[in-house]
Parts: structure tokens; sequence; C-alpha cells
């Protein structure tokens, strides 16, 4: 077996490096084609252990998984729009941590069905990951759903929203010490379970829906984590190191980046997902339409600009939801010809994701050149002769910061 810890290893190693290498444009591609080449090792080493310890495996199974799983990936990577990502991704966290409640049921199933006990350590890690996996599988579905236009966008509440959260979050909790008692060896933990399922996938609904559509990005980022744990806890289970390894290289890295996007936007975790951050008061509904808008095609914009030589573009949520990057790019050209220099600011929490708009922006033929990190840009704004912010209101509005009752 020592060969298959040494593959085990090694697809670690390259999960890591890929991760690491997906943090800059440049080397994304390749770190993508690490982490996916990681993956098949992984696989092919789960396939040779089962074939050592059982001597039989159910290539039937084996073969129409892929090929199902295959069609339905290379349909999507062609079918899905850049602007769609976000949801794609939910919907991946979500698919995540389903297949960690299936796997750990299963484990559950056989067991009982053969009559073993299960000793503290698989309970708990059974247990674990049907509580985070089930949560994570309804939060995500209700993300893609804001982001797809399936379901309001802005937050749905309503009064008691955190007490029944709360309410729900004790009911989980003791179901899962009572399930833990009996150690699930009998048909009351079956119906345990399923009712378990059942109000942590409401208890994953009522998490997600209060959380307004420009603060998506945080929740994905903070259910991508939810799906690493829940498939280290499932690793547990199945006595799989790099199930643990990988699990925990997401979970954690997902942390971090909902922490620095929650810094970025100058808020807290518990605001962002207790805070109902773009419901609209009830006295300002009235003046919920758009007035005074006057409408420039790119070249109106150029002549307005003409007196600039300097102009930095501050693209935003607004951007990527109204899919304006090539007009900005067209605009830009516009006063490149005339021989004025232009360039991008980037905010960390631009666009749907970190780094959808640096995506949108390449999509539209801007010169990765030409982007810069919010960081690197704020020293140059001084000898800017023009800023022109397009769906960046959040970060550039003093209001987002003073007024309450504002939206933004």
């Amino acid at each position: 077996m020592l060969i298959i810890d040494f593959i085990y290893l090694l697809a670690a190693v390259l999960f890591i490096f890929g991760i690491k290498q997906l943090t800059r444009v440049k080397t994304a591609r390749k770190g993508n084609m690490l982490a996916a080449f990681a993956m098949f090792l992984a696989v092919l080493a789960t396939l040779l252990k089962m074939h050592f310890e059982t001597g039989r495996i159910g290539w039937g199974y084996i073969i129409a998984g892929i090929v199902i799983g295959g069609a339905i990936g290379a349909f999507l990577s062609i079918r899905v729009k850049m602007t769609e990502m976000p949801q794609l991704v939910a919907m991946f966290n979500g698919f995540g941590g389903g297949a960690s409640v299936l796997v750990a049921l299963a484990y559950f199933w056989v067991n009982m069905v053969s009559g073993i006990v299960l000793d503290t350590f698989d309970i708990t890690t059974v247990v674990l990951s049907v509580i985070i996996g089930t949560v994570t599988f309804t939060g995500s579905m209700v993300a893609f759903g804001k982001l797809h236009g399936l379901v309001r966008s802005r937050p749905i509440l309503f009064k008691g929203n955190n007490l029944l959260n709360l309410l729900l979050f004790i009911s989980v909790a003791g179901l899962g010490i009572y399930i833990f008692l009996i150690k699930a060896n009998s048909g009351s933990a079956a119906l345990s379970f399923l009712i378990l399922i059942g109000i942590a996938a409401v208890l994953g609904v009522l998490l997600v829906t209060p959380i307004g559509g420009a603060d998506m990005p945080v929740v994905i980022s903070l259910l991508n984590s939810y799906s690493g744990i829940a498939a280290a806890a499932t690793g547990f289970v199945l006595k799989n190191n790099l199930l643990i390894i990988s699990g925990a290289l997401v979970g954690a890295s997902g942390i971090i980046l909902t922490k620095i996007m929650c810094k970025a936007m100058n808020r807290s975790l518990v605001n962002v997902l207790f805070g109902g951050f773009g419901a609209v008061p009830k006295e300002g509904k009235k003046d919920s339409e758009y007035k005074n808008i006057t409408e420039l095609s790119p070249e109106e914009a150029a002549l307005i600009l003409e007196s600039a030589d300097s102009v930095v573009f501050v693209p935003g949520y607004g951007l990527a939801v109204a899919q304006a990057q090539y007009a900005v790019q067209e605009l830009a050209e516009l006063l490149e010809k005339q021989g004025k220099k232009t360039s991008y600011a980037v905010h960390p929490v631009a666009g749907r994701m970190p780094g959808h708009m640096n995506v949108l922006l390449a999509e539209a033929n801007v010169p990765y050149e030409k982007i810069f990190d919010i960081d690197k840009a704020n020293p140059e704004f001084m000898n800017t002769d023009v800023v022109f912010v397009i769906g960046a209101n959040d970060v550039v509005n003093p209001a987002a910061a003073t007024d309450k009752g504002s939206p933004i």
C-alpha cells in the first residue's frame, strides 16, 4: 500500500501548488491543470486501494459516473457564459455538500444493516458531514437562484428571522447529540437522520435568503468553505487522508477569502450574514425609479473627455450585472486613439466574485497590463484627470458608510 500513500501525497502537493498558482492571472491556467491532474491521481489511487482491499470494483457505476459527469461538465463549460460563472461556482459548492451527505448516509446505512455499532469518532464525523453538507447544499442553491434571477436578489427578511435560525440551529445540534448517544445503530437513528436533514435544509435556506445579491460573493466564498469542511469530515468517515487534506485546503482557503472580502468592504462577516444589506426602506420605495438619466454613446462620452490626458476606469458590481465591459472598452479605445492614457482600477470585491472583474475585462479584450489592483492604483489618482466610476457606488460613495438607510 506504500504506492497508494505516495500517490495520495503527490496529489496533495499538486493541489497546494495548484491553489497557489490560481492567485495570479498569468499562472491560473497552469494551476487549474495541476489541480485537475491531482484529482485524476486521487481517483486512480482510490481505485487501486479498492482493488487491493476488496478485489472487486463496480466498473459499471464508475464508467457511468465518468460518462454522465463528463458530459454535464463539457456542456456547462461550453454553454455557461463568463458572467454566469458565479452561479456555476455556487452550484458546484452545493453539489459538493450534497455528495458529502450521500456518502455519510451510505456509510451509516451499510453499518446499520450489517448490525455494526459505530464508534464515537465515526458517528461524530457522519453527523457533521450530514449537517454541514445539507446546509451547504440548500444554501448554495438559494445563492444560485439569487444570482440567476430565480429568487429575489434583495434580502428576504421577516420578523423573528434570526430567532428562528437560532431555534433551528439548536434543533440540529440536539438531534445530532441524540444520534451520537444512540450510536446510530437503530431504526430510530435512521428516522432521526431524515429529520436532521430536513431541519438542516431549512436552516441552509434561511441563512442565505436574508442576504442581498451584492453580498453573494461573500456568501459563495463562505459556502465554498463549508463544502470543504463537509468533505474533510467525509474523509474522516471514509478514512481517506487525501479527502481530509483537500477538504481542509478548500475549507481554509474559503475562510481566508471570506475574511479578505469582508475587510475589503469594511464590513464584518456578522454584518454580511445578519445585516440585511441591500434592503430598501419602505419610505424609499416611491423613489425607486431612475430619474434624470442622460444616455450617451461611447463616441459622445469620448467627446466629453477630450480635455483629459489620463482616465482611470473603476468598474464594479453594476458593470458585471449590466455586462457593460464591452462599451467601456470601446470608450477606452476611442480615448487611446486620441493619445490619452487609460487604465482600470479594480477593487477586490468588484464584480460578483474576487477576480471576476479581471476575467470580464479580459473577455472584452482589455489588455492585462492596464488592469491594476486598487492598492496599486490609489497613488495614481492624484495624477489622474478623470476617474470614471461604473457600477462601483458601494466602494466610492461615502453614503455607504454614513447613511444607514442607503441601499448601498
